[in-house]
C-alpha cells in the first residue's frame, strides 16, 4: 500500500484472548475513516492485526473469531513438557484465511515475539500463519512455534505492545495504540504525547469468550472518543 500524507500506523497489544477487544478498536478506526498504512500486533493483537491487514473489515472478523471457544482448536502436543497444548490448530486454520507470507497482506505488518534468550524480536517477512501462532504461544500453556528454524513464544511476555520495535522497522511514524489492560506480561513506557485507546481485560477463557458483541461495542466506545481528540 502507497503511504499518503496524514496517514497513521496502528499498535495492537498483546492481551489473553482478547480478541473481541481488538475487533472493537478497528471498528472504531473504520468509524472514524482513519487513513492507516501499517498494523503491528502482539499475541491477540497480531491474529485481529493480520486478518485486518489481509483486508477484512473489523465485522468480519469478530464473525469468525467469535464462533467457536478457543479450546475446540487446540491439539494435544507431541512434546508435553514444552506446553499444555500445541498451537497446530491454530496455524491449520489461519492458513486457510491468510496469505501463506506476510508479503500477500495489503498493508505493511509485524508480529511481536519473544525469542530465544527471551529477546523482544518483530517479525515482518516470513511464514506468516506460524508467526502470528508464535506471538500467541504463551510460555507454559502453549508449545512454541517454529518460523524459519527458530522457536518463538509470546511476545507479550517481554513487550505487550512491541511500539520500540515497530518504530525502529518503521521509523517515528504517526501511530495509535490500543492497549488492552494487563492481565501478565510487560507494559513498556510509551512516548508522551502518543494516543493511546486503553480498553479493560476481556475476561475471557480457553472455555469461552465471553459477550464478544458487549465487548467489541465497548472496545468501539472508546476508540471513537479516543480518534475524535486526535484527529480534529
Amino acid at each position: 500500500m502507497t503511504e499518503g500524507p496524514g496517514s497513521w500506523d496502528l499498535v495492537l497489544s498483546s492481551g489473553f484472548l482478547a480478541f473481541a477487544r481488538h475487533c472493537g478498536f478497528l471498528s472504531g478506526v473504520e468509524d472514524h475513516g482513519l487513513p492507516v498504512d501499517g498494523v503491528c500486533g502482539t499475541s491477540s493483537g497480531a491474529l485481529v492485526g493480520a486478518l485486518w491487514a489481509a483486508g477484512y473489515p473489523a465485522a468480519s472478523i469478530a464473525e469468525r473469531l467469535a464462533g467457536d471457544r478457543p479450546l475446540v482448536i487446540l491439539r494435544p502436543p507431541l512434546t508435553p513438557w514444552r506446553g499444555l497444548f500445541s498451537l497446530s490448530g491454530l496455524v491449520k486454520r489461519l492458513r486457510g484465511w491468510l496469505p501463506a507470507e506476510f508479503s500477500g497482506l495489503e498493508r505493511p505488518f509485524g508480529v511481536g515475539v519473544m525469542g530465544p534468550g527471551r529477546a523482544s524480536m518483530l517479525l515482518t517477512a516470513g511464514p506468516l500463519p506460524e508467526a502470528i501462532a508464535a506471538s500467541c504461544a504463551v510460555p507454559g500453556l502453549f508449545v512454541p512455534v517454529r518460523v524459519d528454524g527458530t522457536w518463538y513464544r509470546d511476545g507479550g511476555v517481554v513487550d505487550r505492545v512491541g511500539l520500540e520495535a515497530w518504530r525502529s522497522f518503521r521509523g517515528e511514524r504517526p501511530s495509535v495504540v490500543h492497549q488492552v489492560e494487563r492481565s501478565a506480561g510487560t507494559d513498556t513506557p510509551l512516548p508522551a504525547g502518543m494516543p493511546v485507546v486503553r480498553t479493560p481485560r476481556s475476561g475471557a477463557s480457553l472455555w469461552s469468550l465471553g459477550d464478544f458483541r458487549a465487548q467489541c461495542e465497548e472496545a468501539r466506545q472508546l476508540t471513537r472518543a479516543v480518534l475524535e481528540g486526535v484527529t480534529k
